[in-house]
């Protein structure tokens, strides 16, 4: 008879150890969730394994409720596995797709799957402008938040071009799974192709252990292009919209805030 310990973590599922006669198993469930929602997940985490990018855990069992995974036992942060982890990111985000976008789920929210050659437009019209028009029908971004954000649109088109990069796509660091010398990913359902910036800006937004050696691992591996840094706030205004549109508190104006820097 299995056995089931919640695990911490995580606003949207409920998590478990399931303790199984062939070992331990992690069990994520959602009542009503979205359709396609768990679905969306094992796919995401299929797509981003890629020789030579971090781990990912095996999807075990998909169902319209629940996604069952293998169980990865954590450990403390490391600077080895920082290393290692920022240069695994670099080889998955060179093993691209042929254009921008994707579809699956950020948090509950459906995400536009039609594909894009730009990524300016891409992150405009599939990413941005939907989650503004949310947050005001939800009343959690004023309609001068909103403008200020649509103001800041035009500016996409001055982050240096790329070739479509495989992203996580929800790469904050609770989806950072440290264990010995390696950090694995999880909760994969954003995945997407998209700017590589992207990221790495979620790993800045609420911060990641170890960042710096993160960083000096990847661009040891890729070089990114100069400014970067300078240009997180463009690719953080999608997870400060989503929370907003999730959460409202002060994330509409956070996103507004953070626009304005651009204009």
């Amino acid at each position: 008879m299995s056995s089931r310990v919640p695990v911490p973590g995580g606003d949207i599922c409920s998590a478990f150890r399931v303790e199984r006669a062939d070992g331990p198993v992690f069990v994520k469930e959602l009542t009503g969730a979205p359709a396609g929602f768990f679905e969306a997940e094992a796919r995401g985490l299929d797509w981003l394994r890629v020789d030579g990018g971090p781990p990912l855990p095996e999807v075990l069992e998909v169902t319209p409720s629940s996604l069952t995974l293998s169980w990865v036992a954590s450990s403390a942060p490391s600077v080895g596995a920082a290393r290692e982890f920022g240069a695994a990111l670099a080889r998955m985000h060179a093993s691209g797709p042929p254009a921008f976008g994707g579809g699956g789920y950020a948090a509950t929210i459906p995400l536009d799957p039609e594909p894009f050659d730009d990524w300016a437009d891409f992150f405009a019209e599939a990413r941005l402008l939907p989650l503004v028009r949310s947050a005001v029908d939800a009343g959690h971004l004023t309609s001068d938040e909103a403008a200020v954000v649509e103001r800041v649109l035009p500016r996409l088109a001055d982050v240096p071009a790329e070739p479509p990069a495989r992203l996580h796509g929800d790469l904050w660091s609770g989806n950072l799974l440290w264990t010995g010398s390696r950090v694995w990913l999880v909760d994969a359902a954003a995945a997407h192709g998209g700017h590589r910036e992207t990221d790495l800006a979620l790993l800045h937004l609420f911060g990641a252990p170890l960042l710096t050696e993160i960083v000096a691992a990847y661009t040891g591996v890729t070089p990114l292009a100069p400014g970067w840094e300078e240009r997180t706030g463009l690719h953080q205004l999608h997870p400060l919209l989503l929370h907003a549109v999730l959460f409202g508190g002060g994330y509409g104006a956070a996103a507004a805030r953070e626009a304005r820097h651009y204009l």
